[in-house]
């Protein structure tokens, strides 16, 4: 047999989680599922097109995202699973295994939005007939972006205070925000001492004719404008010509209409989604791997003037 596509992974998956209740591995959650698929050796060696990663770990990985997706499991530390209060009771409500129409559904779960407000998957489903291969190609590196977002935010949520404080200046640093790493570290310490985020003034040039103010807080509730209000304060008593701030949690309407009312471009708002993104886009946190597609090269073939 070969292995099966990821969906099939979620229904056992959600099992083995309520059978064990308790926190587990992902490597012996994986096991398990494999064992109730009953896999092969050969099955279980089966490697993707990269070679990084075998077939059955990615698609069990890909199934436990659709159940963190859907709120029926979560990832208590990196590697580590558990179910969730929610997850158990739909577990116990379908001790025989799930239906296949929410499987379907759990399988589609994607919970970004397009332009016109509908959720992606559901434009993706519309335009998977129609779509030539390279859509297809683009609504799966969305799909992944999406996915490798929502695990930076859960993993920076879990990490302490100085370690995050030291991703905020390792991204300022890749983005090109001040004269050396070492200035950063310097204004990672200038402010609250490091209490879960950063507070301080960056140079972009030696002769500190261009200054930025950046704070960077582990909001865990909604930003609203009386903090951007306060930062706006901050921005003006300390000499700044333009500011950064940035959160994990989100702004509301009001922080952005705040923002807004700032002299252009003086004023940058960094939500966690955002923060993920620039993570992703500058390598902080995320590796990369090349993609080759192929194309003919029409020239080549052009006949000889």
């Amino acid at each position: 047999m070969s292995v099966p596509s990821f969906d099939r992974f979620i229904a056992p998956l959600l099992r083995v989680l309520a059978e064990r209740g308790t926190p587990v591995r992902a490597r012996e959650a994986r096991e398990a599922v494999a064992d109730a698929l009953e896999l092969t050796g050969e099955d279980r060696a089966e490697r993707v097109p990269s070679g990084v990663q075998v077939v059955y770990a990615n698609r069990n990985g890909w199934a436990h995202d659709r159940l963190k997706r859907a709120g029926l499991s979560q990832s208590v530390q990196r590697g580590v699973w558990q179910i969730t209060p929610q997850g158990l009771a739909l577990a116990k409500e379908h001790p025989q295994g799930l239906p296949d129409e929410l499987v379907v559904k759990l399988a589609r779960a994607y919970d970004e939005e397009d332009v016109s407000g509908r959720p992606v998957h559901e434009v993706a489903r519309e335009a998977s007939d129609v779509a030539t291969p390279e859509d297809r190609i683009d609504l799966a590196l969305r799909e992944i972006r999406d996915s490798v977002a929502s695990e930076l935010l859960e993993l920076i949520g879990r990490e302490t205070p100085g370690f995050f404080e030291r991703l905020v200046l390792d991204l300022l640093h890749a983005m090109g925000y001040g004269l050396s790493r070492q200035e950063l570290q310097a204004v990672g310490g200038s402010g609250d001492g490091g209490i879960d985020g950063i507070d301080g003034i960056i140079s972009l040039d030696r002769l500190g004719l261009q200054k930025v103010y950046v704070q960077a807080k582990r909001w865990q509730q909604p930003v609203g404008g009386a903090v951007v209000r306060d930062f706006i304060g901050a921005l003006t008593t300390r000499g700044a010509d333009k500011g950064v701030l940035l959160t994990t949690s989100k702004f509301t309407a009001d922080a952005h209409a705040t923002a807004e009312k700032v002299r252009m471009g003086s004023l940058v708002l960094v939500d966690g989604r955002r923060l993920a993104e620039l993570m992703t886009e500058h390598g902080v946190g995320v590796s990369h791997r090349t993609l080759r597609v192929p194309k003919v090269d029409s020239d080549y073939f052009e006949p000889e003037a």
